[in-house]
């Protein structure tokens, strides 16, 4: 009894330790994480925001391939604040479980997660922390509800030629663009400079994709908002919260093993964009664009 008492009470990687499989899996964990927000099932919790404290342990799939300290090949910490603040922003809720119910559900969305032990307690209630525990795991997370609790945001594409992107009024379109409601990723095309020919396809896309690269630089110059970004973790994290920035593609396309094997800035911008499930591709200059597109292509 004294260690079920002692268990009851320690922190949820505890828990997690005394109900692991025969085979354990690798955890990340959020220990004291304290934010405010208005919750409360009683009339004298309302209009009063209070303290919350939440821990969280992560059960996680081990990644089969070595890691090469590469970000996108793990969950990363943000998933779980990210959780947390996004589930707060949707609006009020009347009980803790709703809460951890939510927030379980939202991490467990990423395909890494398999369980989730989700402590959330009260700070301010009285001289005491008034809380709740819960453990969910992947297997019990309905398929729609793991859809949902994604938070799917879908971004808009835009392809700019070089023309575009030594444009003077480059600033002022990224303002309209960003007035559409969506964050904004921007693919440079390839700069109007003599590149290297090498004769030789595997080499000769990786300085087409160096090119691209310098292109993406020579647009952060252009404007602060254009923050060059390579991770898919990373432009995820930009895109849930709505920021601008410009793809550096080297990492994506030579990561993915069905990625583009001729580096056409188009064809590149088209592929990212189906990868990210964006809302519109807006391509500049007169390009072709490949035919079978998913997604909406706009000519600027």
């Amino acid at each position: 009894m004294t260690s079920d008492t002692a268990l009851a009470f320690a922190h949820p990687e505890a828990r997690a330790d005394a109900t692991a499989p025969a085979d354990p899996r690798d955890r990340i964990s959020l220990r004291d994480h304290v934010v405010v927000a208005e919750i409360g099932a009683f009339q004298q919790e309302r209009g009063h925001p209070q303290r919350l404290r939440f821990n969280v342990v992560v059960e996680v799939r081990p990644n089969p391939d070595p890691l090469a300290d590469d970000v996108d090949r793990i969950l990363s910490y943000d998933r779980i604040t990210e959780a947390i603040a996004d589930e707060l922003a949707t609006g009020r809720v009347n009980l803790l479980e709703t809460l951890a119910e939510r927030v379980a559900e939202r991490v467990l969305a990423a395909p890494q997660a398999m369980r989730a032990f989700v402590r959330i307690e009260k700070l301010d209630i009285g001289p005491y922390a008034l809380g709740v525990e819960i453990v969910r795991s992947r297997a019990e997370l309905p398929l729609q509800a793991a859809d949902a609790a994604g938070g799917a945001v879908h971004p808009l594409v835009v392809c700019l030629d070089a023309a575009a992107i030594a444009a003077p009024d480059l600033p002022a379109r990224l303002d309209g663009w960003l007035g559409q409601g969506a964050p904004v990723v921007l693919v440079p095309g390839l700069p109007d400079l003599p590149r290297p020919q090498t004769g030789h396809r595997p080499t000769q896309r990786r300085i087409d994709l160096l090119a691209m690269e310098q292109a993406a630089w020579m647009l952060a110059a252009r404007d602060p908002r254009c923050v060059v970004m390579s991770a898919r973790t990373e432009i995820d994290w930009a895109i849930r919260r709505g920021r601008s920035l410009v793809w550096a593609p080297s990492k994506m396309v030579l990561d993915a093993a069905d990625g583009p094997k001729i580096v056409d800035p188009v064809a590149l911008a088209l592929w990212l964009a189906e990868t990210l499930a964006a809302r519109r591709l807006i391509v500049h200059g007169p390009v072709t664009v490949p035919a079978g597109s998913r997604v909406e292509v706009q000519r600027a």
